[in-house]
């Protein structure tokens, strides 16, 4: 095949000639997302089923939001010292035990320790799933790979709540046994199609140096941790569609069905568009991809101060809708392409753990600016977007050419690994 044909690889030759291993790692991350039952409806159930106050299981949320932090961090270790398909298999057999646990505990006390230990078990697959597709996936095809990875999850992901709520129509006990059996279905993919850890790379070269295998090597790499920023700065303004919009369009006059509208109309972009806007950016430099999605996501989020009525709404959430579909493969591609490969598995939990922690400080801290300055938020939503812009700009640069000497990239060192030619 030709440089020009690889290249141009489209959504469908990606697909198609990919390794067995992650077509089947596609497979077993869309049928877990069908069963991610608990985060979607924990407090409806502590409430209702248990007779928890409402701010017990506001509690219990949190701490469940925080344990998948921590198990992102983790998961991330877990892959390096162990390997991703060991890892996947932990965290579903974990995720499934827990799950059960807590439709079954007897105290309050009991069912927030469960739901900790659920929400960081539970997230252990994630580095390592990202971490095996960078491993199989040749470097010029990991943003659509990645893609896909994200369509996958996203379509189990609307799929769920529907599920969900016909499984709670039948039992509450029902909905954690399908969670627990979506769970075990990821496992059995993993023990079935995924592979065995790859002979590590000191046996490769013993005589190049290998960065000590911890997060303080992953935090000595100075251009990455600007990236880790990028990832909190990203996640953090990205929520506010979940936190500030709803309120901005309530003291406007909107409904709730049109704050409905925004969010679907979102998912339906992202669903149908994802892959098109990938096939076009793929080959295009991350820091580019990068900083073009922080100006959108700036923009659109920015637009949203301006006055002019639902027409506002809709086009901010276009223009930040289109951010997340050009900019996040990318964004979740780069680790796999910083990282050394004895560091992939914490390159990737970092990354992930920053738009994790993001994700859960960005609600509570926008609507706090909400609340002290009104629709001033949005702008200062552009502003952090500007700051990821910068940060993106140098921590994204190509590395100088003593810094491939020092580490080979992630996809030469694999060839080597398999007696290839790097």
């Amino acid at each position: 095949m030709s440089s020009t044909e690889e290249q141009s690889a489209g959504i469908w030759q990606t697909i198609r000639e990919a390794p067995g291993p992650v077509k089947a790692l596609l497979v077993g991350v869309f049928v877990n997302k069908l069963g991610w039952f608990l985060q979607v409806f924990l407090v409806l159930f502590l409430t209702t089923s248990k007779g928890f106050t409402p701010v017990q299981a506001g509690t219990a949320l949190g701490v469940y939001g925080g344990g998948s932090v921590i198990g992102l961090i983790i998961g991330g270790s877990l892959t390096d010292k162990i390997g991703p398909r060991a890892a996947v298999m932990i965290s579903m057999f974990g995720m499934a035990g827990f799950v059960l646990a807590i439709a079954y505990v007897p105290s309050y006390a009991a069912v927030v320790v469960v739901v900790a230990l659920a929400g960081a078990v539970g997230q252990f697959y994630r580095p390592a799933s990202a971490a095996l597709l960078t491993e199989l996936t040749p470097q010029n095809r990991q943003v659509m790979t990645f893609a896909i990875y994200r369509l996958a999850m996203n379509l189990g992901t609307t799929a769920a709540p529907l599920i969900g709520a016909a499984l709670v129509a039948v039992s509450w006990n029902l909905l954690f046994i399908g969670e627990a059996v979506a769970a075990l279905a990821y496992a059995a993919v993993a023990i079935v199609a995924l592979p065995r850890r790859t002979k590590p790379v000191s046996e490769v070269s013993a005589a190049e140096p290998q960065p000590k295998g911890s997060y303080v090597a992953v935090l000595r790499d100075h251009k990455y941790v600007l990236f880790l920023v990028c990832m909190f700065i990203n996640a953090a303004i990205y929520m506010q569609y979940l936190a500030v919009l709803p309120l901005h369009m309530n003291v406007e006059g909107f409904s709730t069905w049109w704050y409905s509208a925004m969010v679907a109309l979102n998912g339906f972009i992202v669903i149908t568009c994802e892959l098109l806007v990938t096939k076009v950016v793929q080959n295009k430099p991350a820091r580019t991809v990068a900083m073009v999605g922080f100006v959108l996501l700036g923009g659109g989020l920015a637009f949203y101060a301006l006055p002019g009525g639902l027409a506002i709404f809709v086009i901010g959430t276009l223009l930040w809708t289109l951010a997340e579909i050009v900019g996040g493969p990318t964004m979740f591609a780069y680790p796999g392409m910083a990282a050394p490969k004895p560091l992939l598995g914490r390159y990737v939990g970092g990354a992930h753990a920053m738009f994790g922690l993001g994700s859960a400080l960005g609600p509570f801290l926008g609507v706090w600016v909400w609340n002290s300055a009104g629709t001033q938020v949005w702008l200062w939503c552009g502003v952090l977007a500007a700051i990821g812009l910068v940060l993106a700009y140098f921590g994204m640069a190509p590395a100088r050419a003593e810094e491939t000497t020092e580490l080979a990239p992630i996809t030469e060192v694999a060839e080597v690994a398999e007696g290839g030619k790097a």
